[in-house]
């Protein structure tokens, strides 16, 4: 399933047509894999309505891959054919600027992302290079690793950048695929922190309470108790002057979301200095992943199980599911069924 132009999904509901295209070539160092799924992430609905354009089209999309090894190119070794692997949205880096060997590959000037600078999962098979491949554990089938390897990873680096101690108040702003795997990371690593929902519907909600919240709103709510800090994973701005009102002085606000829409920036965005930044507040950004996070987010949820709710689709559905991802009222993660 390919993107051949940018539009707007209210006007296109089917920017997505299926295409043949070749068996993609080896080079060395890199692996074939065949997909199985490919998890469906809101950053896809970025690279179609343009506000994150991918720089050639057409383009196959999709960053949360789970599959088998088919082939190696030259000189790879790492994996046996047969083997399941993951791809996540890090496809490539230099490796060599200050940014990679400082561990902050993350931030490189040459990150390629997959499903944008290269092709992606939403296909029956992709190449990577294998040390930007991830072994995926027994315990996890192949539908639930895959929003793992997004959802999941970039999940974990926003909790890591929030700097909690075991016992502060988190909030949660948005109750998607990220979140929602969030709030059990908290329960398996912070069991004495306290998770306070911000949901625009009723039924996200409702599945953060049962998942384990404290205390669920709606976005523009006030928490009953100031939080230590908040994790925000929509895609637009209201939320961010929402929540810089809920967090207690010192509190520090994590923006995880690649682009924010601008339909409603002029409108929301009205900062009062008392209210959201005094007090030493702090705004940080989450800026895509290492295979740090990745790898490490793996071995967690394997460990303490943590698996999304997921909803399934075919590859044919891939258009319907990036609708009803834009609709919002996301129960979980949506995967896309490619192969066996």
């Amino acid at each position: 399933m390919i993107l051949r132009k940018a539009s707007r999904l209210d006007m296109n509901p089917a920017p997505l047509e299926p295409a043949e295209l070749p068996v993609p070539e080896l080079g060395p160092g890199e692996i074939r894999i065949r997909v199985a799924v490919c998890g469906v992430c809101h950053t896809e609905l970025d690279e179609i309505e343009g506000r994150m354009p991918p720089p050639h089209l057409p383009v196959v999309l999709g960053h949360q891959v789970v599959g088998r090894v088919d082939a190696l190119g030259p000189g790879a070794g790492t994996f046996r054919t047969g083997a399941r692997v993951g791809v996540a949205w890090i496809h490539s880096a230099c490796g060599r600027c200050r940014f990679c060997t400082a561990g902050a590959e993350n931030l490189c000037p040459e990150f390629r992302a997959t499903g944008r600078d290269v092709p992606g999962g939403y296909a029956e098979q992709l190449t990577v290079r294998e040390d930007f491949a991830y072994p995926i554990p027994d315990v996890l089938t192949d539908v639930q690793a895959a929003p793992l390897l997004c959802a999941g990873a970039i999940g974990y680096r926003s909790l890591r950048l929030c700097g909690l101690d075991d016992g502060q108040n988190l909030g949660l702003t948005g109750f998607g695929a990220s979140a929602h795997l969030v709030l059990r990371m908290v329960r398996a690593r912070y069991p004495r922190t306290r998770v306070f929902v911000f949901a625009r519907s009723e039924p996200e909600r409702d599945f953060a309470r049962q998942l384990g919240a404290v205390w669920a709103g709606a976005t523009e709510a006030r928490a009953p108790e100031p939080l230590a800090c908040i994790i925000d994973t929509t895609p637009a701005w209201k939320p961010v002057v929402e929540a810089l009102a809920n967090l207690e002085p010192g509190g520090r606000l994590v923006v995880n979301a690649i682009r924010k829409e601008t339909r409603d920036r002029d409108e929301l965005l009205h900062l009062d200095y008392p209210e959201h930044l005094w007090m030493e507040k702090e705004i940080k950004s989450v800026a895509n992943v290492t295979r740090r996070d990745v790898r490490e987010f793996l071995e967690l949820a394997a460990g303490a199980r943590i698996v999304p709710e997921v909803e399934e689709y075919a590859l044919a559905d891939a258009n319907r599911a990036l609708v009803d991802l834009a609709r919002g009222g996301v129960r979980g993660a949506k995967v896309l069924r490619v192969g066996e």
